[in-house]
């Protein structure tokens, strides 16, 4: 990554898509999840990169029961940081608020760093793949943006707002990308937007906003396919850097299988 950072930079490191099982024996599509995440977690702890918070944007477990959890936050205490954890369409929130916290590891809806304040929406929808903001949800981010109008901002959340050029994905993806980005369009001082779910590296541009997408830390989907086809490419994170102007440094990282 670039060594632009200005001063009073947050630093941030973006894990997704970890898909921790109750068995640990257990395998998807081939790769012990639990294994991959310790190991991207070493390379995240090795990296010399120091973030300020390490973000988990959704599911977090395969099977949404206690003992997935607990061997969840088995791993995610070795981190160097604290952790913050957002729920995805293979999570419980419930499950979430009694595991979670209670072992040190954050589910807040917001953040604020320096200059940052770090938006964490719930886009969980029961008993299916897709994700929706309900309108609790909508109206909280309307009232947290309200309130935002000296930071800049950063959005997270599980499902993806546009589509990716991958049908058999965007047919899961959230079903009310209007309304969010009704919301998103009325203020300026939104830079980016970051998701997991779709198990790939992505970026692009809406107007003056980057949106980001990053590879799991196990299987990993190859990008722009009718149908799922696992990608051969390793496991993964995302590096950010949010500078006090409003700019973004960013880097995937792939780590060695």
């Amino acid at each position: 990554m670039p060594e632009l950072h200005e001063k009073n930079t947050v630093k941030l490191v973006q894990l997704t898509d970890t898909h921790i099982f109750s068995d640990i024996e257990e395998t998807l599509d081939g790769i012990y999840t639990s294994v991959s995440l310790d190991a991207v977690i070493e390379h995240v702890n090795f990296s010399g990169f120091r973030p300020d918070i390490v973000l988990v944007t959704g599911d977090l477990v395969h099977d949404p029961v206690p003992a997935a959890y607990d061997n969840l936050v088995k791993s995610l205490k070795l981190l160097n940081a604290p952790v913050f954890c957002l729920p995805g369409n293979h999570d419980n929130p419930e499950l979430m608020k009694e595991a979670l916290p209670r072992s040190g590891i954050g589910i807040s809806s917001q953040i604020i760093l320096n200059h940052w304040h770090i938006i964490l929406l719930n886009t969980y929808i029961p008993d299916t793949h897709s994700g929706r903001l309900g309108q609790k949800q909508i109206e909280y981010l309307d009232g947290a943006l309200a309130q935002s109008k000296q930071r800049n901002v950063l959005i997270c959340l599980h499902h993806p707002p546009i589509s990716i050029n991958s049908p058999w994905m965007d047919a899961m993806s959230l079903e009310n990308p209007e309304e969010f980005f009704t919301i998103v369009d009325g203020h300026s001082n939104i830079k980016a937007i970051l998701w997991g779910h779709i198990h790939q590296d992505f970026n692009c541009t809406r107007g003056n906003i980057l949106l980001m997408a990053t590879p799991s830390t196990c299987v990993q989907f190859r990008p722009e396919t009718e149908h799922y086809i696992k990608d051969e490419q390793n496991p993964g994170y995302r590096q950010i850097v949010l500078n006090e102007s409003g700019l973004i440094e960013t880097n995937v990282i792939r780590i060695d299988k």
